[in-house]
């Protein structure tokens, strides 16, 4: 219903917002469905889990895609998130799914967590198979950089993640727009991006307030939940574009090369982006094992009960 009343261009979600989905009568025939496809290809019970988990972000994908005429971004099991290989092949199993209800890879970005493993996995979808990545919690200098050196379609720095983190480990507790550090580090990203003529789209994300979202006006894409969309839209303010490819060409960022050892590096020089990367996998991978512990009792509970 969000999605109708503001029309964005794309869509995306995650396990959290699936999980919270799921659990809303409105989406029931959707579980049904995804269901009765895990218990038909049957297998082990995990087997079966696994992929009516699956079907259900490609059903929940397929359904937004109706409304939308850009593309939908589904997540891989964040529990793969240091398992190159085991991305890979989830990231086209998924694409399999889609295709099987009538989607094609061109409206499908696949997010993957922004780990070194992730990244690498990134480049091989992209370059072998033509799979859109977008390439999510991203936190820190390093991983942007490494993602653009991967050449994946799409990154997405947490802005208001990382806003969190400062607040909760630093004495200064509000912050202007302008001087936020999530903001901060969007547009150092978007800068270095738009300096060195990478292809790979910005997309700022995890937001807090509208503050940050107007200090990122320009941006290549943002996604906006819709609680900030309705503050949004009660404005009527005329935005300057406070990013600029122009204004880009011309700071004195430097292009940098990183190898596995100097992205474990740099990264782990930004205590943020450490600790809020490694607790964004663990809060995804705990829904993600929510939204199994649902589909389990669905499936085999009422059969016991039998």
């Amino acid at each position: 219903s969000a999605i109708d009343e503001y029309k964005p261009l794309d869509a995306t979600t995650n396990p959290s917002l699936i999980l919270a989905a799921a659990q809303m009568p409105a989406y029931q025939k959707l579980v049904d469905e995804a269901v009765a496809y895990g218990k038909k290809l049957g297998g082990s019970e995990e087997e079966q889990i696994k992929n009516a988990s699956d079907k259900l972000f490609v059903l929940f994908g397929a359904e937004i895609l109706k409304r939308i005429p850009g593309r939908v971004s589904t997540e891989v099991d964040a529990r793969l998130s240091f398992d190159k290989e085991g991305m890979i092949q989830r990231a086209r199993r998924l694409i399999d799914l889609y295709k099987e209800v009538g989607v094609g890879k061109d409206r499908i970005l696949i997010k993957l967590s922004s780990t070194w493993e992730g990244i690498q996995a990134g480049r091989v979808l992209e370059a072998e198979y033509g799979i859109h990545c977008n390439m999510t919690l991203l936190f820190s200098f390093a991983q942007a950089v490494a993602c653009a050196e991967a050449g994946v379609t799409l990154i997405s720095p947490f802005v208001g993640r990382i806003l969190d983190w400062y607040v909760a480990n630093g004495d200064k507790k509000t912050y202007e727009p302008s001087e936020d550090p999530g903001v901060k580090s969007v547009t150092k990203i978007y800068n270095y991006y738009k300096k060195f003529g990478y292809k790979t789209i910005v997309m700022g994300a995890s937001f807090r307030n509208t503050g940050q979202i107007k200090a990122l006006t320009g941006c290549d894409y943002l996604t906006i939940s819709p609680k900030l969309l309705a503050e949004l839209s009660k404005e009527h303010v005329k935005l300057t574009p406070t990013l600029s490819v122009k204004e880009a060409q011309a700071c004195d960022l430097e292009k940098l090369h990183l190898d596995e050892k100097a992205f474990r590096w740099h990264h782990n020089e930004d205590q943020m982006a450490v600790e809020k990367l490694s607790d964004g996998i663990r809060r995804f991978a705990a829904d993600a094992v929510k939204l199994e512990r649902m589909l389990k009792e669905r499936m085999f509970s009422t059969e016991n009960g039998k």
